[in-house]
C-alpha cells in the first residue's frame, strides 16, 4: 500500500529546514503528517492549519513544501505529505534526520611539483559536496583539491572551501601568501 518512496534528509539542529519537495501539477489539498500524526494542513482557497509540536514553528507553502523553524532533536522522524491534485492523491515519505551541529571546513596547503596544493576536510560522517572560490576566479571549482600551477599564484588571492550537506552549507578561507614557503 505504500507507494512513491522514501528519501533521507538530514537537517541541523537550530537551523529552518524546508522538506525539498517539488510538485508540478496545481495542487487543492495537502496534509503533512509526523509519524503518523497529522502537523499541518491546507486546502484550497484557505490557510494553512499547523497542529502538535511543529504549531508555532512551521511554515506550508501552497507548492507543498513544509518548512520547520528552529529545528530541534525531537522534530527527526517519518514525515509523509498527503497532496491531492484534481485528480488523485499523491503521495511523499521523507525521514529527517537532525544532527547537532555542522562543522565548518578546515583548509590545509602545501607546495609540490610546482604546484601549490589546497586541501579542504570536514570531520562529518556522510559524504559532502566540495566547492572551492578563488577571490580572482568567477569558477567555482567542484572538488575537495585545488592545485593552482606556482607560477599563476596571484598573493593577494583568498580561496574559499564551502562544503553542504542537504540544505547547509559552511565555509572557510585562507589567503594564498600563507601557503607558501
Amino acid at each position: 500500500i505504500a507507494h512513491g518512496y522514501c528519501k533521507e534528509i538530514v537537517g541541523i539542529m537550530g537551523e529552518n529546514f524546508t522538506f525539498p519537495v517539488k510538485i508540478d501539477q496545481k495542487i487543492v489539498e495537502t496534509v503533512w503528517k509526523k509519524n503518523k500524526d497529522k502537523v499541518a494542513e491546507w486546502e484550497e482557497q484557505s490557510k494553512p492549519t499547523y497542529f502538535g509540536p511543529l504549531r508555532d514553528r512551521s511554515v506550508l507553502m501552497e507548492n507543498g513544501s513544509l518548512t520547520i523553524i528552529n529545528l530541534k532533536n525531537d522534530d527527526a522522524g517519518t514525515y509523509e505529505l498527503v497532496y491531492r491534485d484534481y485528480a488523485e492523491d499523491h503521495h511523499l515519505n521523507f525521514e529527517l534526520l537532525v544532527l547537532d551541529s555542522f562543522p565548518e571546513p578546515k583548509i590545509s596547503c602545501n607546495t609540490s611539483d610546482g604546484e601549490l596544493v589546497l586541501n579542504c576536510t570536514a570531520n562529518f560522517q556522510w559524504s559532502l559536496n566540495y566547492t572551492w572560490k578563488l577571490s580572482n576566479n568567477p569558477h567555482s571549482y567542484w572538488n575537495q583539491e585545488l592545485s593552482i600551477p606556482l607560477q599563476n599564484v596571484d598573493l593577494t588571492t583568498n580561496a574559499t572551501c564551502i562544503i553542504k550537506y542537504s540544505q547547509t552549507e559552511r565555509s572557510s578561507e585562507i589567503s594564498l601568501i600563507q601557503c607558501l614557503p
